[in-house]
């Protein structure tokens, strides 16, 4: 009874186009962003920030970013990690030689660079596509590891490879504590995700899912493959390339080229897969599931263990969580292939017909 858009008339359509047509999604939204920005900084603990909520809240905008590529135009990227580090080390580099320019800003501009070179290594998607076109951005990671590696004037020639962020402030103040930190990322991600819903619910997001659902019959009606393919790529670099410079700057503080491997590619496409393609929400869903995931299953099966009268190291949690993570993500998968957006929206139907869900 509670969630019911009986007696709520739009009386515009920039009323009916609305993100949250549905008053009750409007107050549920503005109560989650209250305990965000208001509670959250109240409660939460050092620990909290920086295993589960700073990492939660960066990973989700460059999940986002991933989705608009594969989840929205349909683009196979396995080259999102190497989009990271471009925008950590565009932002790097950029405060390096220009130091009287705010690092917040650095790491905007860093997303720039990023889409710039997301632009290039998307030019072989006008001809290929699919695995062929996951085997293109892989190369984009490859390079980007042996670029960051060999090339010194990245790292600007320090002999250890690793590189440290510069002092986080904004007109003065200090923003390098966990709480600080973590309402950056928030208003980074907050603000970004925002711009992204609204682009895919524009024209150039419905270029975009043309392309996705059949490229020839888009182009047939009008739809321009180069550019909708090569905005893809640039809007999803550029949101990748932010994330990865709020990886380094914020929550690093200090890295080196392995914190953007392959592996965090990888993370970042089960983000998406999970949470749901085509879903800004899903890629929020998915980041929390993949970085609470782990930290649930470490915390759980020492006590099991010794529930069943098991003595478990730390190396056989690490073995176990890897393999029951695995297990669980296939199991996910082959369950509701939709992900998790998935399923939030069913439970949204159900409880649309409650007390009579089908």
């Amino acid at each position: 009874m509670l969630y019911r858009e009986a007696g709520q008339f739009k009386t515009s359509y920039q009323a009916d186009q609305a993100i949250f047509p549905i008053a009750q999604d409007r107050f549920v939204m503005l109560a989650l962003l209250a305990v965000a920005f208001l509670v959250v900084p109240l409660v939460a603990s050092e620990y909290v920030y920086r295993a589960v909520l700073i990492p939660v809240v960066i990973l989700s905008l460059a999940a986002i970013g991933l989705n608009v590529l594969m989840g929205y135009c349909g683009q196979v990227s396995l080259g999102s990690g190497a989009f990271m580090a471009i925008g950590a080390y565009a932002a790097y580099d950029i405060g390096v030689h220009l130091p009287f320019i705010n690092p917040f800003v650095c790491i905007l501009l860093g997303g720039f660079v990023a889409a710039a070179v997301g632009i290039v290594f998307g030019i072989p998607s006008l001809r290929i596509k699919g695995f062929y076109l996951a085997c293109a951005t892989l190369a984009a990671q490859f390079f980007a590891d042996w670029a960051f590696l060999r090339v010194k004037w990245f790292t600007n020639y320090t002999p250890s490879g690793s590189v440290n962020a510069p002092p986080l402030e904004i007109a003065g103040i200090d923003l390098s504590s966990p709480t600080a930190a973590y309402l950056v990322s928030l208003c980074f991600t907050l603000v970004l995700g925002l711009g992204a819903k609204n682009i895919v619910r524009g024209h150039i997001g419905r270029q975009w899912m043309a392309i996705r659902d059949m490229d020839i019959a888009a182009e047939i009606i009008g739809v321009r493959p180069m550019y909708a393919k090569l905005s893809a790529f640039a809007v999803s670099s550029f949101l990748i390339g932010v994330a990865g410079g709020l990886w380094a700057f914020v929550y690093l503080g200090s890295w080196e080229p392995a914190a953007f491997s392959i592996d965090r590619s990888f993370q970042l496409m089960f983000m998406v897969i999970i949470g749901g393609l085509g879903s800004i929400l899903g890629s929020v869903l998915g980041a929390a599931f993949i970085v609470l995931m782990p930290i649930f299953l470490n915390q759980a099966l020492p006590p099991l263990g010794n529930l069943l009268g098991w003595q478990i190291s730390t190396a056989t949690v690490s073995h176990f969580e890897a393999m029951i993570f695995g297990a669980l993500i296939v199991f996910f998968l082959v369950v509701e292939p939709n992900g998790l957006a998935r399923l939030w929206s069913i439970a949204k139907e159900k409880l649309r017909l409650w007390p009579f869900p089908h």
